[in-house]
């Protein structure tokens, strides 16, 4: 189980937790900054509850691709399996390992991070494929190495950093506080994105129906009450003006948690601060690219993919591995990071609320299915109301996720109409 914690925290903690509240702060005061992280928090552990049902009910491997398959229909399920094929796993992998190449290389003074993104997005897939137990250890090494990091900056922060509260106010006066706001907390669920990563490797725990919902709630649980910690050191300790750095970060590199350790460690604090980012977004991608391709082998079980990425019984689906470390190169070299970046949110959120939605409609749907207890359905409801919210919000502010979305639901259902499903 501890295993599948580490796997969901991994997939969860990125460099967004540092990017996010300088955004806000232009708008949104301290107090609003912080209540949108708690309730992001509340959300994610709704959706993890939802999911932990949905476990209970389909211990299978597969996450979306699987749950809506079951729940609402075959199509839906490819719909969801092809969306985290071109998007869900390999854009936030090859927006991961860009990050951790720049950052590293920032420190050392290399050029061409783009280049370096992709020989580590290579070293990553031949670990990943080399075998379930290099792979296992591997990313639980660098769990453990992210907890470290992010607990070092905790308590850094509220050791030697502010610690009244603080009493600036944003530059800017928001057109709609409650646009605003919906908007901030939309990016608020990507940083939060990952907590269903057990979900997608359900049938390599020992004991899925027990350990998924405890790993995915438990990891949940421990991300959210460190995103409060480490958004409040941030908002004690900077002002918006100060916070404004996050407009440069894809030229400079610069997070909200250098401008921190600097201060409070000089020169020598942001270097460390780099390195510790590349390591943080490290571990993400090694998360990506462990959950990621359990989905394009459930596919190909089905007959909705070729059978080679399958994978053996007891090995990796090493061909599925290879195939998004291929793809997260493409996108990597195709799309700039701010691209990736506010496309793959929707989406994100989208098919998750789908799950959602079909553990609601479950005892009409499929009666043959344990029947949902009532406080995941509560979840559910909160869960998919919410990302309702969120994503119309969202679409109201940037009009560009619209066809993202469209193009990707009609290359998906255009594949499945051409593709037949294999004979059980």
């Amino acid at each position: 189980m501890w295993s599948g914690v580490g796997l969901v925290v991994a997939n969860m903690v990125g460099a967004g937790v540092f990017l996010s509240a300088g955004f806000m702060s232009q708008e949104l005061s301290a107090g609003w900054i912080l209540a949108a992280w708690g309730i992001g928090g509340l959300l994610a552990m709704a959706g993890a509850r939802t999911y932990a049902e949905a476990a209970l009910m389909i211990p299978r491997s597969g996450g979306e691709y699987r749950y809506l398959s079951e729940l609402l229909s075959p199509a839906v399920g490819y719909l969801a399996g092809w969306a985290s094929l071109l998007v869900g796993f390999s854009a936030p992998m090859a927006i991961s390992t860009f990050a951790a190449a720049a950052f590293a290389f920032a420190v050392f003074g290399l050029p061409n991070p783009r280049l370096g993104a992709a020989v580590l997005i290579v070293l990553l897939t031949l670990f990943h494929a080399a075998g379930l137990g290099l792979s296992k250890w591997t990313q639980n090494g660098l769990v453990i190495l992210k907890g470290l990091l992010i607990l070092a900056f905790v308590t850094l922060g509220l050791c030697l950093g502010e610690t009244q509260w603080p009493n600036w106010a944003p530059p800017n006066e928001p057109p709609s506080l409650a646009l605003s706001f919906a908007s901030s907390l939309f990016f608020v669920a990507y940083a939060f994105s990952g907590w269903n990563a057990a979900a997608y490797a359900a049938e390599e725990f020992r004991s899925p129906r027990r350990d998924v919902p405890r790993a995915m709630l438990t990891g949940c649980a421990i991300v959210a009450v460190a995103y409060v910690l480490v958004n409040w050191i941030l908002v004690a300790n900077l002002s918006p003006e100060r916070a404004q750095v996050v407009f440069e970060y894809e030229e400079a590199k610069i997070t909200l948690g250098h401008v921190v350790a600097q201060d409070l460690l000089g020169d020598l604090g942001a270097r460390a601060m780099s390195l510790g980012i590349a390591a943080i977004m490290v571990s993400s991608s090694s998360a990506m690219l462990l959950v990621g391709p359990r989905v394009y082998a459930e596919m190909a079980r089905d007959g909705f993919l070729p059978p080679f990425l399958r994978g053996e019984p007891g090995s990796p689906p090493r061909a599925a591995v290879a195939l998004q470390g291929a793809i997260a190169i493409a996108l990597l070299y195709m799309h700039s990071v701010g691209e990736l970046l506010s496309n793959v949110a929707g989406i994100l959120v989208f098919f998750s609320a789908l799950v959602a939605v079909g553990l609601l409609t479950v005892r009409w749907r499929r009666p043959d299915l344990q029947t949902p207890r009532a406080a995941a359905l509560f979840a559910a409801a909160v869960y998919a109301a919410s990302s309702v919210w969120m994503l119309y919000s969202a679409f109201k502010a940037q009009t560009g996720l619209l066809p993202w979305i469209a193009l990707a639901m009609g290359a998906a259902l255009v594949a499945y109409a051409l593709s037949a499903r294999a004979p059980s």
